[in-house]
């Protein structure tokens, strides 16, 4: 039979606590770190590789720590990508958001004709991406002035 491990990347005390408490009366190994300290962790190559070799599978999911718990306490498992050359489409996506943005000087009606895409689906993943169209129409003004 296989061992359970549990990494718990939280800085809230009271969720680290319940779920020790938890998981300890199930036979999970359990690990805790703060959300800087695993970034900074996983930042080390030899920290990745060590918990590749010992945990034997990683799974990342959704589901909840224990019953009283919600998603939304799960970070999900970064996974390393295998060819750092490749792009994400996500990215490609919001590359070229910006770049039509910008080459309408912050019009978004025009970039989304640009696009091929509907006005409200340019807003949509304009939100999403987190991109500021203010910044092509202050370059705009800029330049007239």
């Amino acid at each position: 039979m296989s061992k359970t491990y549990l990494i718990l990347v939280s800085d809230n005390t009271e969720t680290v606590e319940t779920a020790k408490k938890y998981w300890e009366t199930h036979d999970v190994e359990f690990q805790v770190y703060t959300p800087e300290q695993w970034r900074s962790s996983l930042e080390n190559p030899t920290f990745r590789q060590q918990l590749g070799a010992n945990l034997p599978t990683l799974s990342a999911g959704m589901g909840s720590l224990t019953p009283s718990y919600n998603a939304s306490n799960v970070l999900p498992f970064p996974t390393p990508t295998l060819d750092s050359k490749v792009q994400k489409m996500d990215d490609i996506e919001a590359k070229a958001i910006e770049n039509a943005i910008s080459q309408y000087k912050g019009n978004l009606t025009e970039a989304a004709k640009a696009l091929g895409i509907g006005r409200a689906t340019l807003y949509r993943k304009v939100k999403q991406y987190q991109i500021d169209p203010s910044q092509a129409r202050k370059k705009k003004v800029a330049q007239a002035a």
